[in-house]
């Protein structure tokens, strides 16, 4: 293969990894999307009912093990940025039991239940069930 034949093969597999990439990237950030939705409306001021905030609604105690001292639980990218810490954390220890990545199902039980993964309530059942319309439809 010739410099012109090989330079054509590096561009069409720097596609590929780029378009991979993309997608990868593309579908996080719809599960975010969707999560955000779900818990709070977008609402990045939102406190539930047991104390949870931000948009994603993380309890304070679970807020503060994963943040850093400055980050404002307001902020949409602190928020989010705490999530990934928490699910990253969850979704590896789900990998290490299952030997496989969690479906859209389980990723939103890791973040509600992560306890309950073989056997959440009904009410999150529903909200994931929900969750994966909204991932689906984005």
């Amino acid at each position: 293969m010739g410099n012109h034949g090989r330079e054509k093969l590096g561009v069409w597999v720097a596609l590929i990894v780029f378009g991979a990439l993309a997608t990868l990237q593309l579908h996080g950030m719809e599960r975010w999307a969707a999560l955000s939705q779900i818990e709070s409306g977008d609402n990045d001021k939102a406190v539930g009912a047991a104390g949870e905030i931000s948009r994603y609604q993380i309890k304070p105690e679970v807020w503060r093990r994963y943040t850093k001292p400055d980050a404002d639980w307001q902020d949409p990218q602190d928020s989010l940025a705490v999530a990934r810490e928490i699910m990253q954390e969850r979704c590896a220890d789900f990998e290490a039991t299952f030997h496989r990545a969690p479906t859209d199902r389980e990723f939103y039980i890791l973040w509600n239940a992560p306890a309950r993964i073989q056997s959440p309530s009904k009410a999150v059942t529903a909200r994931a069930e929900r969750f994966c319309n909204l991932v689906a439809l984005r």
